[in-house]
C-alpha cells in the first residue's frame, strides 16, 4: 500500500494531531507499507524541505505565515503535484482542518485516487474570534466539497462525530477510529522539572491558547494548598497565564517549562501524580495526551465537555475525574480528591489497563489499514 497523508505539520512541531500522525506514518512503514507525508513547515520558513524519517517521506513546503492557525502554503498546490506524480499513491490520507487540502478538489491526478478524511475536529462555529468565524464562512463550500468526494470520512469518537453540524450530511459514510499511542519505557522520573514547594505534582501539557483551558486551572490551583504544577505548552496565551499566576499568588507554585523534548516530556510524565486537561470546549476534541498519561499509569482530571471525546478516553470515577468545564471550584475540589494516594494509584492501574485495552497505537492504525484495504479493493 502506498499512501500519502496531506497534513499541517509533523514533528519536531508537537501536537496531539502531529504526533500521532507522524505515529500512524512510522507504523506503516515498519509494517510495509510506503509512505509519505505532504505538510507544512513552520511559519515563515521560505524554502521547503525534502528527507526521509524513520523510513516515511517528508515533504514540507514553505510556508509564509499561519494567521488564525492556518498555515499558507502558495506552493503547497505545485508540491502535491510533484507528490502525486513521483509516490503514485494508492490513498490519500487528509488530515482536517487544514485549507491546504483543498487543492486535491483542483488535481485531476489525485481525484483519480480514494480519499480518507481524518476529522481530527470542527472549526468551532461560534468562537469568540470573529475572524475565525468569518473565515469559516469562506472556508466552508471548499470543505464541504471535500467531504462529499471523500470515499470514507473517519471521526476520533463517536460522541464529536454525533455533535458535529459540519459532517451531519455525511453520516452514512462516517466512521470512528479513536486513536492511540504506542508503548514507552519510562525514563528515571524529574520531580526537579516542578518548583520546589510541597504536594501534588500537577502536571498539564498542550497549546498556551485559551480553548485549553489552563487560566481556569490557575484558579483551582489558588485555592487548592499543597500542590504544584508543571505547564508544559507554548501560546499566544503564555504572557496572559503568567500574569494570572502572579494575580492569583500562586506564580512560585507554577513552572512554565515551554516546549520539552520528548525524553524530559516524558521524565515528567515519571514523576507526575496527577495529569490534568481542563479544556474549555469542543476545540478539545480527544485530548491524545489522556492516553500518554494513561500509559504512564497517571490518574487524570479532565472537562466533561460535551460532544468532545474526552468522555469516551476517561472513565470518571475509575481511571481519573471528570468536572464541569469552566468551574475553577470543582476542578480545585477534583485536584484535592487526588490527594488521596491510594485512590491515584487504583485509578492510575485502571488507566493502563483501559489504554492497553482500547487505546494502543497498534489498534488504531490496524483499523486504518484495514479501510485502506476496503477502499482500494
Amino acid at each position: 500500500m502506498r499512501i500519502l497523508h496531506l497534513g499541517k505539520y509533523y514533528p519536531p512541531e508537537r501536537g496531539g494531531i502531529e504526533n500521532y500522525t507522524r505515529a500512524l506514518c512510522e507504523w506503516s512503514v515498519a509494517h510495509g507499507h510506503a509512505v509519505t507525508a505532504l505538510v507544512h513547515q513552520a511559519p515563515r520558513t521560505w524554502h521547503g524541505t525534502h528527507e526521509i524519517q524513520h523510513g516515511v517521506d517528508v515533504r514540507r513546503v514553505a510556508c509564509i505565515g499561519a494567521p488564525l492557525y492556518t498555515p499558507i502554503s502558495p506552493t503547497f498546490p505545485l508540491e502535491l503535484a510533484r507528490a502525486l506524480r513521483e509516490f503514485e499513491p494508492d490513498i490519500l490520507h487528509l488530515h482536517l482542518p487544514n485549507p491546504s487540502c483543498f487543492a486535491a478538489l483542483a488535481s485531476a491526478r489525485a481525484r483519480r485516487v480514494p480519499w480518507v478524511v481524518h476529522w481530527h475536529s470542527d472549526i468551532p462555529q461560534d468562537a469568540p474570534d470573529w475572524r475565525l468565524r468569518a473565515a469559516y464562512r469562506v472556508y466552508r463550500p471548499f470543505e464541504q466539497a471535500l467531504l462529499k468526494h471523500a470515499s470514507a470520512i473517519v471521526a476520533t469518537s463517536q460522541a464529536y462525530l454525533d455533535a458535529s453540524a459540519a459532517l451531519a450530511p455525511w453520516r452514512a459514510k462516517t466512521k470512528v477510529i479513536a486513536l492511540g499511542v504506542d508503548d514507552a519505557a519510562l525514563p528515571s522520573p524529574r520531580p526537579d522539572l516542578w518548583p520546589p514547594a510541597a504536594g501534588l505534582r500537577l502536571l498539564a501539557v498542550g497549546r498556551l491558547s485559551h480553548y485549553k483551558g489552563f487560566d481556569v486551572l490557575i484558579d483551582a490551583l489558588a485555592a487548592t494548598h499543597e500542590a504544584q504544577l508543571l505547564l508544559v505548552g507554548e501560546g499566544e496565551g503564555a504572557d496572559a497565564l503568567r500574569a494570572r499566576a502572579v494575580e492569583r499568588g500562586v506564580a512560585g507554585r507554577i513552572r512554565f517549562a515551554g516546549a520539552l523534548d520528548d525524553d524530559t516530556l516524558l521524565a515528567a510524565y515519571a514523576a507526575a501524580d496527577v495529569l490534568v486537561l481542563p479544556s474549555l470546549n469542543r476545540g478539545e476534541a480527544f485530548g491524545l495526551v489522556l492516553l500518554e498519561a494513561m500509559r504512564a499509569r497517571l490518574p487524570v482530571i479532565a472537562s466533561a465537555i460535551p460532544g468532545s471525546g474526552i468522555g469516551a478516553v476517561v472513565a470518571d470515577g475509575e481511571t481519573g475525574c471528570l468536572v464541569a468545564p469552566g468551574d475553577a471550584a470543582a476542578l480545585a475540589t477534583a485536584i484535592a480528591y487526588m490527594g488521596d494516594a491510594p485512590a491515584r494509584q487504583r485509578m492510575g492501574a485502571a488507566g493502563r489497563a483501559r489504554w492497553e485495552l482500547q487505546f494502543t497505537l497498534e489498534q488504531s492504525a490496524e483499523r486504518w489499514v484495514a479501510l485502506y484495504r476496503d477502499l482500494t479493493k
